[in-house]
């Protein structure tokens, strides 16, 4: 049965220094713009703006208004959490609110996600947060879990500490370094779009996380598989996966932006029949 974590395990918040590391919005929005390598024109024709008014805002000579600050950061892609960061930085009120998990409102949503995950078995799924806190998982991840220690598994329990631990998944992994090499880059993609402190301070930890012997061979190669498999030892058996991960689209949350599904399609026909079988 899938289970959501609420209560004193519900995702926290994932707080980012940014409307407190800068004077005002004008810095923020030129740091988003550069980082996106948008020039001040591209922009202004994105948002119906001119290059000049792109200026003054961004050196503080004009106040952009509530509605163009989420016209630019909408073009900028933005991240939910950065936008309300942002019209704090220029005077407004925040736009997205941040509804604990456990929330009343958010009964529905809580209700389709064990739905998706009971429904997804007995193939693994789970459900995780912006800093990959896992808020909820079904019982082809648990099975998974077997014999991790229970230091691991702590709640909150995080995919990124159980999957490169050298005392969790990784000494089962028999693809380590790619698929290691492949929830880094993750990472870094993830960093870089949501300037996130405690996800940098969540890379630095599992980056420096030593490789157990033996699992730095097994590369796929030349192999037929239609993505990177996890390739991944569980009872004497191998086990094949490939992950696919979802979003909400256009959330009005900041909770409900930062979750992730992520579920493991079985990579070959030897792992469907041993997770139907086990699941009987």
């Amino acid at each position: 049965m899938a289970s959501v974590a609420t209560g004193p395990h519900a995702p926290s918040p994932t707080p980012t220094p940014t409307a407190a590391a800068a004077p005002g919005v004008g810095p923020l929005l030129r740091a988003w713009r550069e980082r996106r390598r948008i020039s001040q024109l591209e922009l202004a024709l994105r948002a119906g703006s001119s290059a000049r008014h792109i200026s003054f805002v961004e050196t503080g000579r004009s106040r952009p208004s509530e509605e163009m600050v989420l016209r630019l950061a909408e073009h900028l892609d933005v991240p939910v959490r950065e936008r309300n960061a942002l019209l704090l930085a220029a005077g407004h009120a925040p736009r997205y609110p941040e509804t604990p998990l456990d929330d009343p409102a958010l009964e529905a949503l809580r209700a389709g996600l064990e739905t998706l995950l009971t429904g997804y078995e007995p193939y693994p799924a789970l459900v995780v947060d912006a800093t990959y806190d896992v808020v909820a998982a079904n019982r082809g991840i648990m099975t998974l879990l077997d014999g991790v220690p229970e230091s691991l598994l702590t709640p909150p329990l995080n995919a990124m500490r159980l999957t490169l631990h050298p005392s969790g998944l990784a000494p089962r992994i028999r693809n380590l370094r790619e698929w290691r090499g492949h929830l880094l880059h993750q990472m870094e993609r993830q960093i870089a779009l949501h300037r996130s402190a405690p996800l940098r301070r969540l890379y630095e930890e599992v980056a420096a996380y030593p490789v157990p012997e033996g699992r730095d061979d097994e590369p796929c190669g030349p192999v037929p598989h239609f993505a990177l498999p996890l390739r991944i030892e569980h009872d004497g058996r191998l086990l094949s996966f490939v992950s696919s991960i979802s979003t909400f689209n256009t959330p009005m949350d900041v909770t409900v932006a930062e979750l992730a599904i992520e579920t493991f399609l079985p990579a070959d026909p030897e792992t469907v029949k041993y997770l139907r079988m086990t699941a009987d």
